[in-house]
């Protein structure tokens, strides 16, 4: 199993038969190196949306397109995706669980906002979502955008996931410290890849209070289209 960062929150990981495009936004991303995006997409079977913000699903119809795959999300964000695009969508809700090439996704609550911005304002895309994402003996959990949530105790419970991608970099999503009282607080993880930070300097910079305060967790800043392997 491979877990590749493209910046911000884009995640591609490739588990089992799939190769999950996880909230890509490329285009703007300033992270993101522009003449890597044909390596990014390579071999993708799936894009999987966490909510509608456009650093997260700003690219996501015209990838759909290009690949020819589909889009998997809620249901409002998949019909204002395909509203203006010819693409395929995968509709499925909170506490679903659908099967994308052998791996088992399963959407799961997060707090946060979900809206596409418009030339006549913000339209409602359904609600914001997290996802815990299993296959080759490993249980991802992809936070999404949100913050500490009791709730975070029953994904624990019902799905122990082993590996944390967790938003952590303040402002707009959970920061540093309540990240860490999350992992420390509902669940056992042996890695946390932390996100959404270091794209903008108003996000926090690194992630050295995240890892001074897990001591016993391998806590792994990602780099920008470096695969880590598992």
């Amino acid at each position: 199993m491979k877990i590749t960062w493209l910046g911000h929150s884009g995640f591609r990981i490739e588990i089992e038969q799939a190769v999950l495009l996880v909230d890509p936004w490329l285009t703007g991303n300033p992270m993101f190196p522009a003449d890597r995006r044909a390596e990014a997409l390579e071999g993708a079977t799936h894009v999987l949306l966490s909510h509608g913000h456009g650093d997260h699903a700003g690219d996501a119809a015209a990838i759909a397109a290009e690949k020819g795959i589909p889009v998997a999300a809620i249901p409002e964000l998949v019909d204002w995706l395909k509203k203006d695009h010819r693409i395929e969508g995968l509709q499925f809700n909170k506490g679903g669980t659908v099967d994308l090439g052998g791996a088992r996704v399963t959407m799961v609550n997060a707090t946060h906002s979900s809206s596409l911005a418009t030339d006549g304002g913000p339209v409602y895309t359904g609600s914001e979502a997290g996802y815990m994402i299993a296959g080759e003996g490993h249980v991802i959990y992809f936070s999404g955008d949100t913050d500490v949530m009791a709730d975070m105790g029953v994904f624990a419970d019902l799905h122990a996931p082993d590996i944390g991608i967790l938003a952590c970099g303040g402002l707009f999503t959970m920061d540093m410290r309540r990240a860490a009282y999350a992992a420390k607080t509902f669940f056992d993880f042996r890695t946390i890849i932390p996100c959404h930070y270091r794209t903008f300097p108003l996000l926090a910079q690194s992630a050295d209070e995240l890892v001074a305060a897990l001591p016993a967790v391998d806590v792994r800043e990602p780099v920008v289209m470096e695969p880590m392997t598992f």
